[in-house]
């Protein structure tokens, strides 16, 4: 997950989640970044047809923690709806190729 929104001291907060519900109690940050660092990290994850939801305050938040910490229980509705985004963009993905 990223965000390519601006703060307000202009600085662009990133973060990218990894779930495996077989596997994980919950989301678990696996890369964050700021300014740049962001930037590419946006730009990678589009090239790449990562999906991208944005949203400037739960960027700073996930930037706060560390690689490889879960996700606080106060953003789980945050990231479900998240993750229910990236379910339909993954089913409709699935259907241009079926077609």
């Amino acid at each position: 997950m990223q965000d390519k929104d601006k703060n307000r001291k202009g600085i662009r907060h990133a973060a990218a989640l990894q779930y495996s519900p077989e596997t994980d109690a919950a989301p678990k940050v696996v890369a964050t970044g700021k300014g740049i660092v962001a930037e590419k990290m946006i730009e990678k994850a589009k090239e790449a047809d990562i999906p991208v939801y944005q949203n400037t305050e739960l960027a700073q938040t996930l930037s706060a923690l560390g690689i490889g910490d879960q996700i606080p229980p106060e953003v789980y509705d945050v990231v479900a709806e998240i993750l229910i985004f990236i379910g339909s963009v993954d089913k409709s993905y699935g259907q241009d190729y079926e077609d």
